[in-house]
């Protein structure tokens, strides 16, 4: 039988209404392993500064005061604020399920699958521009998931696709619609609209229950669609060995199947993201579950779970504390080894 390997990741709670001290102390504790990984091409290979800007002032314009005032807080340096833009970032790849749960009480589930070394960890509250937000943090200031006092939620998955492109990282995207909007149909007109540099699945969901699934790719429009789950595909596979490796069709016809089940309830499907094929233990080829959400738009709450253990969090109660989550995984078998695969391992031993 083969070893066990464990690996842990410390998420931390933590909220700021406006940039200062706390952001600061954590972009001083991740900078070094983010410019190594932005700068992992050369530092040709990322856009100057002005482009950068300009990008966000056409864009996300919203954006632009809380841009400026994280640049100051990270040093005011020039490749810190062009990092900052997420604008044509390195190309990275993960996994992820999510599903919408339509009913009297909404309900957006999701996994997060990805190596540990290479997540933040952080379920930041933040009010940057007047209304509150709770999510996942990454790169600095975009999101992975999130709600926001309206109660609009939305969630990212990989899109299956290598192709990259000219936009923005996706988790800005995510960071400026609940920045920015109330609703689904909002939500998704911004969507559609900011230019991503990569493919993703981004989820959304609103206290009405009113949700979407919008396929992004770059160099297109974001295509709308009135799906309530995705996985990491989208009309159809196109990347075999991502498909093959994280079992993207497995995973979004098994959510397909709980939405089809008229006895399920929102406790029986919120456990279901506990146990494969959704839950992933893959951690060994950087495709394991760092954390499941249960977002509730209409209670502006977020709970966030992982085998045995589980965190709410709330607009109305927020806790500033952590919780260490070891996580345990067998090596890969021999046919279904992926490394190379993620288009980050070269920084995947330097702690992002």
């Amino acid at each position: 039988m083969p070893l066990i390997q464990t690996q842990s990741l410390l998420f931390r709670a933590m909220e700021e209404a406006r940039p200062g001290a706390v952001w600061q102390n954590l972009f001083r504790e991740f900078w070094p392993s983010y410019r190594r990984w932005y700068l992992q091409s050369g530092e040709a290979a990322r856009p100057y500064y002005l482009p950068c800007v300009r990008a966000l002032r056409k864009h996300m314009p919203e954006l632009l005061p809380t841009y400026e005032a994280l640049s100051e807080l990270s040093g005011g340096g020039d490749v810190e604020a062009r990092f900052l833009s997420l604008f044509c970032p390195p190309p990275y790849v993960t996994g992820c399920s999510q599903l919408v749960w339509p009913g009297e009480r909404p309900l957006l589930v999701r996994n997060y699958d990805y190596p540990p070394q290479l997540c933040e960890g952080v379920i930041l509250k933040t009010a940057w521009n007047g209304r509150e937000v709770i999510g996942l943090s990454d790169c600095m200031w975009g999101l992975l998931d999130g709600i926001n006092e309206d109660g609009l939620v939305v969630a990212l998955s990989f899109g299956g696709r290598q192709e990259v492109g000219e936009g923005f990282g996706v988790p800005l995207v995510l960071r400026y619609v609940l920045e920015t909007c109330t609703r689904t149909d909002e939500a998704c007109a911004a969507l559609a609209r900011v230019p991503v540099h990569m493919s993703y699945n981004v989820t959304v969901v609103d206290r009405s229950g009113d949700f979407s699934t919008v396929f992004l790719a770059p160099g297109k429009s974001g295509d709308i669609r009135r799906l309530a789950a995705a996985t990491n595909h989208q009309k159809k596979v196109e990347w075999h060995q991502h498909a093959r490796a994280t079992s993207t069709v497995e995973r979004l016809r098994r959510l397909m199947e709980m939405l089809d089940d008229s006895t399920m309830t929102s406790e029986a499907l919120i456990a279901a993201f506990l146990r494969p094929p959704i839950y992933s233990n893959a951690f060994a080829r950087g495709l394991g579950t760092l954390y499941s959400a249960a977002y509730w738009p209409g209670e502006g709450r977020a709970d966030f779970f992982w085998p045995g253990v589980s965190w709410s969090q709330s607009f109305a109660d927020f806790t500033v504390g952590d919780r260490l989550i070891e996580f345990g995984a067998s090596p890969p078998p021999p046919n279904n080894d992926t490394r190379g695969m993620d288009l980050r391992e070269e920084t995947s031993n330097e702690g992002r």
